[in-house]
């Protein structure tokens, strides 16, 4: 058995495309567009493991997902967590747990997809903003 991809729904491919590409640094790999099935799939993948993907599903037609809590999250080991973080909000995308500890923030998609942020190797030391920045929503 071979571990391949985990699929989200999104109902903005554009928007979603800038929170994972733009914002989180992912690189698309490959897309397919079936319109016969009213469907685009998008294949995203951290540069560091390319063979590992994350499936965007944009349907053609709207329909309501909910809000996505049962998914559970993603999660990505990053270099420098304040930094990406700091990256995250500069791009307009909210911190909803900060990196208070160093090593641990959470973030979600405009499909309300909750992706964690782990810091590669040891936790750094906490900075601020982010010791004193509360939690925001839901994760």
């Amino acid at each position: 058995m071979k571990y391949l991809h985990a699929m989200v729904r999104v109902r903005d491919l554009d928007a979603s495309l800038k929170f994972w590409c733009d914002g989180l640094g992912l690189i698309e790999t490959r897309r397919r567009d079936y319109p016969q099935g009213r469907f685009t799939l998008v294949y995203l993948a951290a540069p560091e493991n390319p063979e590992v993907e994350v499936e965007l599903t944009y349907n053609y037609d709207d329909e309501d997902y909910g809000s996505a809590r049962n998914f559970g999250h993603l999660a990505f080991a990053v270099d420098d967590i304040h930094a990406t973080c700091a990256h995250l909000q500069a791009q307009g995308i909210t911190i909803n747990r900060p990196p208070r500890d160093g090593r641990m923030a959470f973030v979600r998609s405009p499909d309300l997809i909750s992706v964690e942020l782990l810091q590669k190797g040891e936790a750094l030391a906490p900075v601020e903003p982010w010791v004193s920045m509360p939690n925001v929503g839901s994760w």
